[in-house]
C-alpha cells in the first residue's frame, strides 16, 4: 500500500494526517510548498524575525525522507504579502495568490503520479482536481479532505447575513469566489472515491451538493497537549475575561458577539485576536476600538492568551471545525460556540462548554450573564474541557485517519 499526499501549507490537521499515514506505513510521498525540519537551513533562518512565518511550516524529522517541497510560488506569495505587492497576490487571479499556490501543488502531485505507482491519492479542497484526474486515468483511488463546509451551503446560510447586517457584508469574502473556482470545487467532489470531514456540520452541508457523492466519513481533529498551568482562583473577583480568536469576518458571528457583550459593560473584558479580511468595514473598526485587539500572534502566544482568559467566545455562522475550540479546551478555557462548528461533536452543553443557536446574540448574552452570576461554572466547565482534550490527542486523529484509509485501500 502506498499513498501520495499534497497540502500547500501543512497546517495542524494535515501534519497530524501525514504523520499518521507515515506511522502506518502508508505514506510514500508528501508534497508541500515549504517544510522546515529540525536543524535544516530553513529551520535555522526561521529564527530571524522577518522569516518567522517559516516556523509555521515545521515538520517532524521522520517525514524528511518522504517530503517534496515546491518553494517558488509560496515563497513569492509570502514576500509579496510583506512588501505590499497586492497585484501579485490578488484573489484567484494573482500569479502568486493563495489559489495559485494550491493549484501549483496540485499540479506537482499530478506530475508525480507519472513517475511511480501509488495505491491512493489524498488531497485537500482546492488542491485536488489535477491530481484526481490523473489518478483516475491510472486507476488510483482518490481520497478527498474537505476542511470547511460545502460552498453552496455557505452561500445559503450566509446570504441572510448580508441583508440582516449589511454593514458587515464586506467581510463575507467567500461571496467573491468566481464561478470557475466554485465549479472546480464541485469537480473535485465528483472525482472523489471517499470524502473525509472533521465535523458533523461539515458532513451535513454536503446535502446541498446536487450530484451523487461517495461515502462521507467524519473523523474529528485532535487536541493540542493539555496545559498544567490554568489558574481559576480569581474568578468572580474581577471582570470576566473573554477571548475571541479568528479571522475578522462576519462568517465568525462578530456582529452577534459584540452585540452580546455591549449591555454587560465593565463586568467583562473582551480581547479579540485576528486579522481583518482586507475589506473596508467601518463598523468593525468601531467595535475593535472599544475592546483590546491584537492583529496577530504566534501559535504559542495564542495558547498563552487562552490560558489567561476565562472563556473563548466563538459564535461562528459557518465553520468546518473551528480549531480554536479544541485549542481553548486544551488550555482549560471553556468555549461558547454554535451548532455550525465542531461544537456539537466536542461539547456537552453546560458540562465542558456551551452551545448557542447561530446568529443569536441574546443566547450568548444569557450564557455570559449566567457565568457572571455563577463564576464557579467556568472552572467546572474548564476542567471538564481539559478531560475531553486528554481523551483525543492529535496522534489519535492521525491514527484513525490512517486506519480508515488502510481499510479503503485494501
Amino acid at each position: 500500500m502506498s499513498l501520495i499526499v499534497g497540502h500547500p501549507t501543512g497546517n495542524a490537521n494535515s501534519r497530524a494526517a501525514i504523520s499518521g499515514f507515515y506511522d502506518a506505513g502508508l505514506l510514500v510521498e508528501f508534497h508541500t510548498a515549504i517544510a522546515a525540519f529540525p536543524g535544516s537551513f530553513l529551520d535555522k533562518i526561521s529564527y530571524i524575525k522577518a522569516l518567522s512565518e517559516i516556523r509555521r511550516r515545521a515538520f517532524d524529522q521522520k517525514l524528511s525522507s518522504v517530503t517534496k517541497t515546491h518553494l517558488l510560488k509560496e515563497t513569492i506569495r509570502l514576500l509579496a504579502t510583506k512588501i505590499g505587492f497586492e497585484g501579485l497576490i490578488k484573489h484567484e487571479t494573482g500569479l502568486f495568490s493563495v489559489d495559485a499556490v494550491y493549484r501549483y501543488i496540485d499540479q506537482k502531485v499530478s506530475s508525480a503520479l507519472n513517475k511511480r505507482s501509488f495505491s491512493g491519492v489524498y488531497a485537500y479542497e482546492d488542491a485536488a482536481l489535477a491530481s484526481f484526474q490523473k489518478a483516475k486515468n491510472k486507476g488510483i483511488n482518490c481520497y478527498y479532505d474537505l476542511p470547511i463546509g460545502y460552498w453552496k451551503a455557505a452561500r445559503k446560510l450566509l446570504e441572510g447575513e448580508r441583508s440582516a447586517n449589511p454593514e458587515w457584508a464586506s467581510t463575507l469574502t467567500g461571496f467573491n469566489d468566481s464561478p470557475k473556482k466554485l465549479a472546480r470545487k464541485d469537480q473535485e467532489l465528483a472525482w472523489a472515491d471517499h470524502i473525509f470531514v472533521a465535523s458533523t456540520f461539515t458532513k451535513n452541508t454536503l446535502n446541498e451538493y446536487e450530484g451523487t457523492l461517495p461515502p462521507i466519513e467524519v473523523i474529528p481533529y485532535g487536541f493540542p497537549a493539555v496545559t498544567e498551568e490554568k489558574d481559576y482562583r480569581r474568578l468572580g473577583k474581577r471582570p470576566l475575561k473573554l477571548l475571541f480568536v479568528g479571522g475578522l469576518s462576519q462568517r465568525k458571528g462578530l456582529a452577534q458577539m459584540f452585540e452580546a457583550v455591549t449591555p454587560l459593560g465593565k463586568s467583562l473584558e473582551l480581547t479579540v485576536v485576528g486579522q481583518k479580511t482586507g475589506a473596508n468595514c467601518p463598523v468593525l473598526d468601531q467595535k475593535l476600538a472599544l475592546h483590546r485587539w491584537i492583529p496577530s500572534l504566534p501559535h504559542s502566544a495564542i495558547l498563552k492568551q487562552m490560558r489567561e482568559h476565562d472563556v473563548l467566545v466563538f459564535p461562528s455562522l459557518f465553520e468546518g471545525f473551528g480549531m480554536v475550540i479544541s485549542e481553548a479546551m486544551s488550555q482549560g478555557t471553556p468555549v461558547i460556540t454554535t451548532e455550525r462548528t465542531a461544537g456539537p461533536d466536542l461539547i456537552r452543553h453546560g458540562e465542558n462548554g456551551w452551545l448557542v443557536p447561530s446568529g443569536s446574540s441574546s443566547a450568548i448574552q444569557a450564557i455570559l450573564e449566567e457565568l457572571l452570576e455563577q463564576p464557579q461554572k467556568v472552572a467546572i466547565a474548564g476542567k471538564a474541557a481539559m478531560e475531553t482534550a486528554r481523551s483525543r490527542p492529535w496522534e489519535l486523529y492521525g491514527q484513525e485517519l490512517a486506519t480508515a484509509v488502510t481499510q479503503l485501500i485494501k
